[in-house]
């Protein structure tokens, strides 16, 4: 849920806030694991879109269970018209 929340401070503009929630996220992934995911999606919804791929990338060779959602998942609807974006959802067996 802390990924989700700091999507929805970057989606709202509040910049500051969802960096303190990708601080806290990093501090987490220092002790457990925190899904690569949910992080792209922060850094989507704040515009920085090669952060957001890297991330996205690195939840594909974690094989995030959260990859399945890529081609449906509104935060990424940013990224469809890029081709990195149709070269993850090929790499990741989804539907074209």
């Amino acid at each position: 849920m802390t990924g989700l929340l700091g999507e929805v401070y970057a989606l709202l503009g509040e910049r500051a806030e969802a960096g303190k929630v990708l601080a806290r996220l990093d501090g987490l992934a220092k002790r457990r694991y925190v899904c690569s995911y949910e992080t792209a999606a922060i850094y989507q919804g704040l515009g920085h879109r090669d952060q957001a791929f890297k991330l996205l990338d690195q939840a594909y060779e974690e094989r995030s269970d959260c990859i399945p959602w890529l081609k449906v998942d509104p935060a990424f609807d940013g990224l469809r018209n890029d081709p990195r974006f149709q070269n993850l959802v090929r790499r990741s067996g989804l539907p074209p």
